[in-house]
């Protein structure tokens, strides 16, 4: 009994709101052995007489026992404990008298519940099931919502019964639902069957079974939400979102009750998104089937657009210094972000008609707020009405530059923001047209000295403009921009002294560094205008409350740095870095939070690409807070829906829901930072080279982990590009601590590959380890290495043919239409790009193993014959090709036993209709003749005709066939050069040579080249012509190639050339005729040879 007492005590110490008392419980808590706590907890759950609070405790730490360690704890109970928690647990339901506590033994009965059902799905608690019938149907009405309390937690309570219940769980439900008498079971079961349809969401029978319970549900939405309650309507949502097509039988009913509450100004700002949630969920998870009822979704525009209205009056807005976070919870924010998803959901052909004269009308009603929301709304569907609105951009940008001129500070800041926002959106086209009337406009608006606020965002959307504009089109203005940013400069500087506000300031200085950065080289005039007081600004901006503007102007002076080039930057370059290391130093003062750190971290990078190799010097200051940032590990939990009930997404945590009434949640503070100093980790091993060798081991041990760092994508595409570049860093160590360092990175790689969920980050990991194989070489991969990754590319092929499949479904469902079509060749396209990945690997293996590899690349064959099918879409024949393409170029003579699967398919495709095909066919002969052997003679004999035909097509130099042409020409070079018993060579030589030069293909280029060396150098008649009379054509080739940088200079091909000149330039006359002919670019390119050779 004293133990029992000393044990409510600490529970009451565990709830204390004294830390280190609660800190101290916490930890005795902590040291009890389960099967001690147990028994305590279930005594406190029983005794009534206890404080409730301490009760509800016992319960929940009970439940969360059950939930984090049951496989460890429960089994090892004695048998009669394990009987007696579950008997005490269905007792204390039926003693418990207050509904709260009740609620908190029920969901550790599901949680129970939940651990008892084993791999077969057969629920070890039988009782719990026989508690549940007969409790649904009990007079008591705390029994019956205990049994739909129960069940809500837990819907598949009955395992491999469930099938067989079906009906009697529907009656139950439907039962509870029709409830007149109490409303909270109608909403319990209304929460249970959603519960219910969400835990069966791919079983399409059960969903059927179940659709004429929603009309039940829907009741209970509307009276729960009437009753101030939105758990119901929190339950709709999700089904939205995750089992769309449950409601299709009843969409318009459960559209137009969502309208109704949106619309209904009496009930709580909350209910009114969540009842729009639904609707923009939809419109996200099921865009098709929502199209089909455009009666109701013409009615939510409107509903959208009243709650971007509901702004509130504020004398001090316009002269604010310090920006509030947007309310999230406002109606105006929801408003906007709901519109923005719409737009991008349903798809610009179907909004922008529906909400064009809407906002119109709202641009000319006088009061602001109207304005205001009209001009926030054109920003807020940029994104999904991209395509039809680039239609009508002319007369909407007009528009929205007359309200730079509204009289109210709001209208004007609204109108900032849409120019702002189009001209990311529809960047570069929008700079390329508007440049004149914009960069005007907004620097006028920048002027507006009376309200900063707008100043301010007039200078932010100046930055969108800067950022995507063409170099060429911001050139003609800078002397005008650099006028009014430095007299606005000089202005804020003053005011910052005098006032403290920064407001403006800070954005002034990210509009002159973007400018900086678009203009490069063009900058330097205005460079001394500007960088003493940039520098006054680090020097000076010391307080806490300027960190941001610091931080800001770091980032700029590097910009600047950057695009004025080393030469002009040196002279500030050693004061510059003085204040970095400065800053740097007092490093350790500054807090996680600081805006300075990240902004720090990526000037130095940018300093480290302006002085290249003397950047080595400063690695020892600046690497130790970069791996302290780069090491940040985020704050996670795992948490049950009970506990998540308590938790505010605002405190900076997001929450990932599980299933099974878990969610994963995460503290996103820092991670944005870990992510750029990874970043900057790579840029440094990219410049530094050799340079960065010291500190190549501490980096790979902390990226190879980091592939697995799935709270942030950009962190895993930092390791995974980090990795071939530290082996080239690590190269100058020799060949030992090369290979540690590879067997340390390689098993994660190919781990990764066959891991990584998201595809732009495979893409990358892909593409790496790829890289990786080119620089270790033959050998790099060990047996089980290579079985390892044998089996993922194999997974890899697999899953893009049954993708295809899939999609080919999609096209056959009810809900197909032109934008399903579209989403589906998005899907398509990031399949594509996983194939040429899966192509870039084997092009490293075949590359750096050759024939060897050929008996481990069998088990993929069959499915690289079957892409390239004549069936099979043209990118599969593509990359089929040009995997084939490789094992002929890399693994001849023995490629050619495969012969069989791939030569007549590869000869046919030199005339296939698609150019990217012809071109992996056409690169495809070429090698065959370069390296393929004798058993490849008669095929490249068969070739021949083929590949004349497609150069001599009319089309054939046009943009799209051009490439594929040009190594229809290099085929024919080579065969000619390797294989010249193929061939009549005085017959096709004179044709080849008026097929020169080659421009497009840099590659095929020298090869062709090469082999015109070879014919010159041997004098052959053929190409010189009698008397050398081919000679000004054979110059105009050349000149033509090298003024296109068809060859580069350190190529040995370009020596062969000067020296074709030179001998051309020694015979007089006959070099006066051939340099005539040539225009000033190729005369150039000449004298450009004549002088590097």
């Amino acid at each position: 009994m004293a133990e029992q007492q000393q044990f409510c005590a600490l529970l009451n110490q565990l709830m204390s709101p004294d830390n280190a008392l609660r800190k101290q419980a916490e930890e005795t808590y902590e040291g009890i052995p389960s099967q001690v706590k147990i028994p305590f907890l279930l005594e406190s759950i029983r005794n009534a007489a206890a404080a409730e609070e301490a009760r509800q405790m016992a319960a929940v730490l009970l439940r969360r026992l059950m939930s984090s360690s049951f496989d460890e704890v429960y089994p090892a109970l004695p048998p009669d404990l394990q009987t007696g928690i579950k008997n005490e647990i269905l007792l204390s339901i039926q003693m418990e008298t207050t509904s709260s506590m009740r609620r908190k033994i029920c969901d550790l009965a599901a949680e129970v519940a939940r651990n008892m059902l084993d791999d077969d799905g057969n629920n070890q608690w039988p009782e719990v099931l026989k508690f549940l019938f007969e409790s649904v149907s009990s007079q008591d009405v705390g029994l019956r919502e205990a049994a739909l309390h129960i069940f809500w937690n837990f819907p598949g309570i009955f395992g491999n019964q469930q099938q067989h219940y079906l009906d009697v769980i529907k009656r139950m439900l439907v039962q509870c639902m029709q409830d007149q008498e109490n409303f909270q079971i109608r909403t319990l079961s209304a929460r249970a069957t959603a519960s219910f349809v969400l835990a069966n969401e791919h079983s399409v029978p059960v969903l059927k079974h179940f659709s004429d319970l929603l009309p039940g549900v829907l009741q209970a939405t509307a009276d729960a939400c009437f009753q101030n309650d939105d758990s119901v309507l929190k339950s709709l949502v999700e089904i939205a979102e995750t089992v769309p097509k449950y409601l299709r039988p009843h969409l318009e009913p459960t559209l137009q009750l969502c309208l109704k509450l949106c619309g209904d100004t009496n009930l709580g700002n909350m209910q009114r998104q969540l009842a729009l949630e639904v609707i923009v969920t939809l419109s996200e998870t099921a865009s098709a089937m929502l199209r089909k009822h455009t009666n109701i979704v013409t009615l939510t525009f409107p509903q959208m657009l009243a709650m971007m209205v509901d702004l509130e009056d504020d004398d001090d807005w316009a002269v604010a210094d310090e920006l509030e976070d947007d309310d999230f919870d406002s109606n105006a924010v929801a408003g906007e972000s709901a519109l923005d998803r719409v737009a991008c959901g349903l798809g610009g052909k179907l909004v922008l008609p529906m909400i064009k004269e809407h906002i119109m009308q709202m641009l000319q009603n006088p009061d602001w707020k109207y304005r205001h929301a009209g001009l926030m709304a054109l920003s807020a569907i940029g994104e999904g009405c991209h395509q039809q609105m680039e239609g009508i951009l002319n007369e909407i940008v007009n528009l929205v530059l007359l309200f730079l001129q509204d009289p109210h500070p709001r209208v004007r800041y609204a109108a900032c923001n849409a120019v702002g926002q189009m001209a990311t959106d529809f960047a570069p086209g929008f700079q390329k047209k508007f440049h004149e009337k914009v960069i005007g406009a907004l620097l006028q608006t920048m002027e507006d000295q009376a309200n900063p606020r707008v100043q301010a965002h007039a200078a932010a959307a100046l930055i969108n403009f800067t950022e995507d504009c063409p170099k060429s089109q911001l050139v003609p203005y800078l002397d005008n921009l650099v006028k009014h940013l430095h007299a606005i400069m000089v202005v804020k500087l003053q005011e910052l002294i005098q006032k403290g506000t920064k407001l403006v300031l800070e954005q002034v200085v990210t509009s002159i560094a973007s400018v900086a950065d678009t203009a490069e080289e063009k900058f330097v005039p205005y460079y001394d205008l500007f960088m003493p007081s940039l520098k006054h600004i680090v020097e000076n901006a010391v307080q806490k409350e300027l960190r941001l503007l610091r931080g800001k102007t770091i980032e700029c002076i590097s910009l600047i740095g950057l695009a004025v080039g080393k030469d002009k930057f040196m002279q500030d370059a050693s004061d510059v870095m003085q204040l970095l290391l400065k800053t740097q130093t007092d490093f350790s003062d500054l807090e996680d939070d600081d805006p300075q750190i990240s902004y720090m971290i990526s000037a130095w990078a940018r300093m480290c690409k302006i002085l290249g190799k003397e950047f080595q010097q400063y690695l020892p200051v600046v690497m130790g807070p970069l791996m302290k940032t780069a090491s940040i590990k985020p704050e996670v939990a795992l948490l049950d829906t009970q506990d998540m009930e308590s938790i505010n997404e605002d405190d900076g945590w997001e929450f990932v829901n599980l299933g099974d009434q878990q969610s994963f949640g995460i503290k996103t503070a820092g991670l944005e930072e870990k992510a750029t100093a990874c970043q900057m980790l790579v840029c440094y091993a990219k410049e530094l080279k050799e340079g960065f060798v010291e500190y190549t081991e501490q980096v790979v041990k902390l990226m190879v982990p980091l592939l697995k760092f799935y709270f942030h994508d950009g962190v895993r595409v930092a390791a995974a590009e980090s990795m071939p570049l530290l082996l080239d860093c690590a190269r100058v160590r020799g060949p030992e601590y090369l290979t540690q360092m590879w067997h340390f990175m390689c098993d994660a790689l190919i781990k990764a590959i066959g891991t990584e969920p998201d595809s732009d980050v495979l893409s990358e990991v892909m593409h790496s380890f790829a890289k990786c194989i080119e620089v270790m070489g033959d050998g790099c991969l060990n047996n089980e290495h290579l079985e390892e990754l044998g089996g993922i590319l194999k997974g890899k092929l697999e899953e893009h043919f049954k993708n295809q499949e899939l999609r080919q479904v999609k096209r056959q469902d009810e809900d197909y239409d032109e934008q399903v079509e579209e989403s589906l060749q998005d899907e398509n396209d990031n399949d594509v790009y996983i194939l040429t990945k899966v192509s870039d690997i084997l092009h490293s293996v075949f590359g750096s193993y050759g024939e060897k590899v050929l008996p481990w690349f069998e088990q993929l064959l069959p499915l690289i014959v079957n892409l390239i099918c004549p069936q099979r879409p043209w990118s599969d024949r593509q990359w089929g090709l040009c995997i084939f393409d490789d094992v002929i170029e890399h693994c001849s003579p023995s490629s050619f036993k495969y012969g069989e699967y791939f030569l007549r398919p590869m000869l046919q495709s030199v005339c296939d209709n698609t150019p990217e095909v012809r071109q992996a066919a056409a690169y495809g002969i070429g090698v065959m003749a370069q390296f393929g052997g004798e058993n490849y003679r008669p095929f490249c004999t068969e070739a021949l005709p083929l590949l004349v035909g497609v150069i001599q097509a009319p089309d054939s130099k046009t943009k799209e066939n051009v490439h594929a042409t040009e190594n229809c020409v290099s085929a024919v070079g080579k065969i000619m050069k390797y294989r010249p018993e193929c061939v009549n060579l005085n017959e096709v030589l004179p044709h080849w040579l008026s097929w020169l030069p080659l421009h497009e293909d840099k590659e095929e280029a020298v090869h062709t080249f090469s082999y015109l060396c070879d014919l010159i150098e041997s004098n052959n008649p053929v190409v010189l012509g009698p008397n050398n009379t081919n000679l000004p054509r054979i110059m105009s080739i050349i000149a033509d190639g090298i003024a296109h940088e068809a060859v580069k200079q350190e190529d040995g091909c370009s020596k062969r050339l000067a020296n074709v000149v030179r001998q051309v330039q020694n015979s007089g006359g006959l070099w006066t005729e051939c340099i005539s002919q040539l225009n000033e670019a190729q005369q150039k390119a000449v004298q450009d040879l004549l002088n590097a050779a």
